[in-house]
């Protein structure tokens, strides 16, 4: 599997870390950059194209995930979710690893180089590689939702549970008797 990988100075060295990792454990890693150290780097310039990577591998037929990095790993989700057709999804659990990929099938995750021991960071980053989209029909629907509304700006029509109730002419809650 190819896994695209972008950050900003915050993430450098996780990335360089995950580089040397996923090479290890058998993934092809693609580097986005940044190659050096820069405090006043932009996180889009590089996580924009590790997304863009990751859509594009994926848009061919190849089998192919994402890791963007940041301090907090915020800015860099938001970056990568502009891509047309990538989800992103902000880790900082294995739970949360697994979840991204088993509910909502994202391509990117994003984790924060500076919330979390390597050994953990690793660790997120290794369970949503290993996890697969359960493709539950609720998720696939929630999915096509999200995916319809990227494409028509159109909102989804609210479910019944969600409108209004009919509104009741006004009487009291206990009728008290005159007698």
């Amino acid at each position: 599997m190819r896994v695209h990988l972008g950050s900003d100075h915050a993430g450098l060295d996780l990335k360089a870390h995950l580089v040397a990792w996923l090479t290890e454990h058998g993934y092809e890693p693609v580097d986005h950059g940044p190659h050096v150290y820069d405090a006043v780097d932009d996180y889009p310039v590089f996580c924009l194209r590790a997304a863009e990577g990751v859509r594009d591998d994926r848009d061919r037929g190849l089998d192919s995930l994402g890791v963007v990095i940041g301090g907090s790993g915020n800015g860099e989700q938001i970056a990568a979710n502009k891509v047309e057709g990538i989800r992103c999804a902000l880790a900082w659990s294995e739970e949360t690893a697994s979840l991204a990929r088993e509910h909502n099938d994202a391509q990117v995750v994003s984790v924060g180089g500076r919330m979390h021991p390597l050994e953990d960071m690793t660790r997120f980053v290794e369970v949503f590689l290993s996890t697969a989209f359960s493709g539950d029909e609720r998720h696939v629907r929630r999915i096509g939702q999200v995916g319809d509304y990227e494409r028509t700006r159109e909102l989804p029509p609210l479910p019944e549970s969600a409108q209004q109730p009919a509104q009741q002419s006004e009487q009291p809650e206990h009728p008290e008797s005159n007698a």
